[in-house]
């Protein structure tokens, strides 16, 4: 019996090395006897791969079809026939298909198995199939909706397709200390959807006055936005105590600071904002300064009840904030808002240096009542230690 099975074994890998010989003289139909052989003598699963390529150079698609699914059936994440297969459906125009398999094939790769080499130098040109496609599709579902009289898709509908599509990803909030639920994902708001918004642009320009008369006498003041802190391990932070990106507090853990009464315009300004008044935590109120060069990586913030509001003041070209999959520039006196439990980041790609004026309000879905709750509960945070 055990001579047989080697027998057998044998006489399988001879026709399999005929196969193969004839496949690289260029040999398709007799490399298709000798892998059928092969795999009729029990050898698998290399063959159907071999079998699939000599399919292909006759131009029997049906062959290769079978060929390919059949090793696909015992081995999901052969990359090669992976790669084969998403080449069949897009030669039949099946970018469904394609795509699906094409994605597979780069989701295997990525995930450390071994890929021929062969294999890999072709994972270049299915990415850049699968990014001709995505722009295709968002073509052909953007002029679907502009023929039915959408000229230009609602803003959270573009979301939606660029998701869809692959040209964007999806950010949600993730703070790192507090989450509180069924909050909307928003990442930037709108300033019209605020009625006091209005009240503090108006004031833009006498804000900068007062900020320009301090820096005159007084730059020295400001302080490296993240600093060691006594008693607590260094934060990970590529800015640490680094005074590119620095901040002058005008409320500061609930209270005003020393530098408040230089700027009585600003703290009357920021009366109309529905900053949050939590004891020893909030308002929190400051002039951000982020020189030239300077990046601030993407983070997320501590908490989702709040959003943050930056009145840009001094801003040269080249600075951006993006927070999820939207990236704004400021615009000089025009609140941006931003839900910063969102993963965002800034930078200052100029030469010169910008400044906003930067502070935390309610986030307008929560009710007073749980306004109220939340301040007792923050609150009782901040009195833990103390107790």
């Amino acid at each position: 019996m055990d001579g047989g099975r080697t027998g057998m074994s044998a006489a399988a890998e001879a026709a399999a090395r005929a196969g193969v010989d004839a496949l690289r003289r260029g040999d398709a139909r007799g490399a298709r006897a000798g892998l059928e052989q092969a795999i009729t003598l029990g050898m698998k699963p290399e063959p159907w791969f071999l079998l699939a390529q000599a399919s292909r150079l006759m131009g029997d698609d049906e062959r290769e079809k079978h060929a390919l699914d059949k090793l696909l059936e015992g081995d999901p994440r052969h990359a090669g026939a992976l790669v084969l297969r998403g080449d069949l459906a897009a030669r039949h125009k099946d970018n469904r298909a394609a795509t699906s398999f094409y994605s597979q094939a780069l989701y295997v790769a990525a995930s450390g198995l071994p890929i021929p080499d062969s294999i890999r130098a072709e994972l270049p040109r299915v990415q850049a199939w699968l990014d001709s496609a995505s722009r295709d599709y968002s073509a052909h579902l953007n002029q679907t909706l502009r023929n039915a009289g959408f000229g230009t898709p609602p803003p959270r509908l573009a979301e939606a397709i660029a998701i869809l599509t692959g040209e964007a990803e999806v950010y949600l909030q993730q703070p790192t200390s507090f989450f509180y639920p069924g909050l909307p994902h928003t990442q930037f708001y709108e300033r019209e959807q605020f009625d006091w918004a209005a009240e503090i642009e108006a004031a833009a320009v006498t804000i900068r006055s007062e900020l320009e008369a301090f820096i005159a006498d007084s730059e020295a003041a400001f302080r490296p936005y993240v600093e060691r802190v006594e008693g607590r391990p260094n934060k990970a932070h590529s800015l640490l105590d680094d005074p590119r990106w620095s901040a002058l507090h005008l409320w500061r853990e609930g209270g005003p600071t020393e530098h408040a009464a230089r700027f009585p315009a600003t703290m009357k300004a920021l009366e109309v904002a529905p900053m949050p008044v939590i004891k020893a935590r909030s308002p929190s109120a400051l002039f951000s300064m982020l020189r030239p060069g300077a990046h601030i990586l993407p983070h997320n913030g501590m908490i989702n009840t709040r959003l943050i509001c930056h009145l840009p003041l001094i801003v040269p070209g080249d600075c951006a904030l993006r927070v999820g999959n939207q990236t704004r520039a400021w615009d000089p006196g025009e609140l941006t808002i931003f839900d910063d439990s969102i993963e965002h980041e800034a930078w200052n790609r100029s030469t010169e240096t910008r400044i906003i004026l930067l502070f935390e309000i309610w986030r307008p879905e929560l009710s007073t009542e749980e306004r109220a709750a939340l301040t007792a509960m923050y609150e009782a945070i901040g009195l833990y230690d103390a107790e």
